[in-house]
């Protein structure tokens, strides 16, 4: 079949695209930036890349009209503190479109929307679902809870709480009961329901075996990692306030942490249906989901993060319009080396950042992070994806690589942190020669007066960095 699939460098569709290229299926993905998307699916012969604009109905007239499925897994939570219209108009935009194309049935991942008293998020899923319904086409929905996998949002602050903190002072919310679901079931949901007649027009829970707290969920944690927690709630904590805890102990933005905290306080219990015996799936155990994360962790092979997205940064658009750095009025640090060991220099390039830090006084990055933090920016703590691998799109601690290609030896990244203005950091290997550049766009008199102040650190860290890149082991 031919399958189109919106959100496809989203956390859900980066990893449903090798099951839906294993299962034959060709795909047609849409991207809001070409630049972005990892080589591996951009140069794949199954697959056909379109640059889309959902919120933009005259964008959408790229796509083909003769597709027979079409997965719409695209969310704005993190975006937005005000996402609803956004997801709204999108939703909008795309049956608008689908009702002009062969599609035949579209498939929905929403959440769990069974409580009382929904919170904007989750009020908003159940609003799309509204929208996407179509005398066109039949709609396959399926409303999830917490998935537990290597990346997602929920599982990595559940892993920041519980391997950071031992004895833990947490919000009342850690008291909300729900019903967590292991990715691999999710994608098994997602693509078993392909053609599927059965649940055609149709919505279905899916939720894993165990109904517990998050605080059942920290502790469960702790015990599949080994480490001994405690954790005690308190509810004078307001939600202002518990955003901000989860913001500065975990590696979440603020914004996703304040829709995150609205969420926590509804219970995401599934309601019983036959679906499993329809799809023949068997959702496995809280405990077991985390252990199979881990394994995808300790291999370094995350497929996808909730990190990847550029809203997890400071970015609202393309990669593209910043790759061209300027060279008019801007400051400039400019550095060259001989390579001893081009290969070696190379390697230490593609893997600097994360765990491995910047090679030379990454106390002080640390302390531009913490600083960063404090300011409401995003520090250090998104890391990076993977230890040795580089894609344009991906977030490097408080940077975002806007192109990586280690064959034409260039690695140009953007910074995300708060500054009075723009910056970039290149390097780049010429003739035997390592090229170090950063290039500050200032903003204002205040940009041209951060400059100066941290030109003296700029003489320690830049130098000693490019020292021991070239440097031979």
């Amino acid at each position: 079949m031919r399958i189109l699939l919106t959100g496809a460098t989203g956390y859900i569709g980066k990893r449903l695209i090798p099951i839906l290229l294993e299962m034959g299926h060709s795909l047609v993905c849409c991207v809001r930036d070409k630049q972005r998307v990892p080589e591996e699916i951009a140069t794949h012969e199954s697959i056909e890349l379109i640059e889309v604009d959902f919120l933009n109905l005259g964008s959408l007239y790229k796509i083909p009209t003769d597709i027979d499925i079409a997965y719409y897994l695209i969310h704005s939570m993190s975006s937005s503190t005000k996402f609803e219209q956004m997801e709204r108009d999108c939703a909008v935009h795309f049956k608008t479109y689908m009702q002009k194309t062969n599609v035949k049935q579209v498939i929905y991942l929403s959440g769990i929307v069974n409580d009382q008293q929904l919170s904007k998020h989750l009020q908003s899923r159940k609003n799309v679902e509204d929208i996407l319904q179509s005398e066109s086409y039949a709609l396959t929905t399926f409303r999830a809870g917490i998935i537990v996998g290597s990346g997602s949002a929920s599982f990595e602050i559940i892993r920041d709480l519980t391997e950071k903190l031992p004895i833990m002072i947490a919000p009342k919310w850690i008291k909300t009961k729900s019903q967590p679901i292991g990715i691999r079931n999710v994608l098994e949901y997602l693509s078993k329901a392909i053609g599927n007649e059965k649940v055609y027009n149709k919505s279905y829970d899916i939720f894993g075996p165990n109904t517990m707290t998050y605080k059942d969920m920290m502790l469960q944690f702790a015990e599949v990692r080994g480490l001994k927690r405690t954790i005690i709630s308190v509810p004078v904590m307001t939600p202002k306030l518990s955003s901000y805890w989860l913001y500065f102990i975990t590696t979440t933005s603020y914004k996703l942490a304040k829709n995150l905290v609205d969420s926590m306080k509804v219970e995401v219990i599934g309601r019983p249906s036959n679906i499993n015996e329809i799809l023949d799936i068997q959702p496995m155990s809280y405990k077991k989901a985390v252990k199979k994360a881990f394994i995808k962790i300790e291999q370094n092979s995350v497929i996808s993060s909730w990190k990847d997205s550029l809203i997890s940064g400071r970015f609202r658009e393309k990669i593209s319009r910043y790759i061209k750095v300027p060279e008019y009025g801007c400051f400039k640090d400019i550095k060259k080396r001989p390579v001893v060991d081009e290969a070696q220099t190379l390697d230490k390039i593609w893997a600097i950042g994360g765990k491995n830090g910047w090679y030379y006084a990454t106390f002080l990055w640390k302390l531009r992070g913490y600083l960063d933090k404090i300011f409401g920016g995003i520090g250090l703590r998104r890391g990076r994806t993977h230890q040795t691998k580089l894609s344009a799109g991906d977030p490097l601690d408080f940077w975002r690589v806007l192109y990586a290609n280690k064959e034409e030896k260039r690695l140009l990244l953007f910074a995300e942190m708060r500054l009075p203005g723009e910056a970039w950091l290149e390097f780049k290997i010429e003739k035997n020669q390592l090229h170090q550049r950063a290039i500050f766009r200032p903003k204002g008199i205040w940009g041209r007066l951060y400059w100066y102040a941290v030109l003296p650190f700029h003489g320690i860290i830049f130098n000693g960095m490019i020292n021991k890149l070239v440097k031979k082991d």
